[in-house]
């Protein structure tokens, strides 16, 4: 027999729970050494910053990158890994996380420069920038999976931290659902490659558009080699 409705929202509210737990700990040690208490941030103001990214794979449009700090103690329901959710709850949660975050940015690096300095590299920008942009400057910044190059902050690569942290978890959203509005924006602007059903991914509808039409000014050559 199934979870019922109420049993359902609890386990997700044990889960969300343990997310802020895990990220309260992680930068607590990552400020105060291994055996720093988290109920240090009570006492002290730190100000968490979860950093991601969207869109490193795909054959057109920008790479996106957030960086989203939210109040202490603070949890958001539901809020997860942007993969795990659908479009409506990410819409959602889009709208929820910019009113309820102490800060925010995100940042866009397009195809011409990723073409010019690589993805990673342009993606490394993307943070560095949505970092910059913040009007609190952070305490520590948590990124899923990666260590920014250029960042004097203390920081914390976590890998699959978009399921593991609440501010890396809202950052994926706010990068995704905000590089995926722009890809719809692109479709029209683009016609005939599909932009806003794959957001530039390298389906065979997609590939079978770009051996028709050839690449559209949004599109990265350095990653069409083994396509055209």
């Amino acid at each position: 027999m199934g979870r019922t409705k109420q049993e359902r929202l609890e386990l997700d509210a044990a889960r969300v729970r343990s997310m802020r737990t895990f990220e309260d700990e992680t930068a607590v040690r990552a400020l105060f050494g291994e055996d720093a208490s988290p109920s240090i941030l009570q006492e002290e103001t730190v100000y968490i910053c979860g950093v991601d990214e969207a869109g490193r794979g795909p054959l057109a449009g920008p790479v996106a990158a957030a960086a989203v700090i939210l109040p202490p103690e603070h949890t958001i329901p539901f809020l997860n890994d942007s993969k795990k959710l659908s479009a409506a709850k990410r819409d959602e949660l889009f709208d929820v996380i910019r009113e309820e975050a102490l800060a925010y940015a995100v940042a866009l690096v397009d195809a011409e420069r990723i073409d010019k300095i690589n993805i990673l590299q342009a993606t490394y920008e993307a943070m560095r920038s949505a970092i910059a942009q913040l009007p609190v400057s952070p305490s520590v910044i948590l990124a899923d999976a990666v260590t920014i190059p250029g960042i004097t902050i203390p920081q914390v690569p976590i890998v699959k931290g978009d399921a593991k942290c609440l501010s890396i978890a809202a950052a994926s959203i706010l990068a995704k659902v905000t590089r995926d509005r722009l890809m719809e924006e692109y479709d029209a602007q683009y016609p005939g490659y599909g932009f806003a059903a794959h957001k530039g991914y390298g389906t065979a509808a997609h590939i079978e558009a770009l051996k028709a039409q050839g690449p559209s000014p949004i599109h990265r050559r350095t990653f069409l080699t083994h396509f055209l």
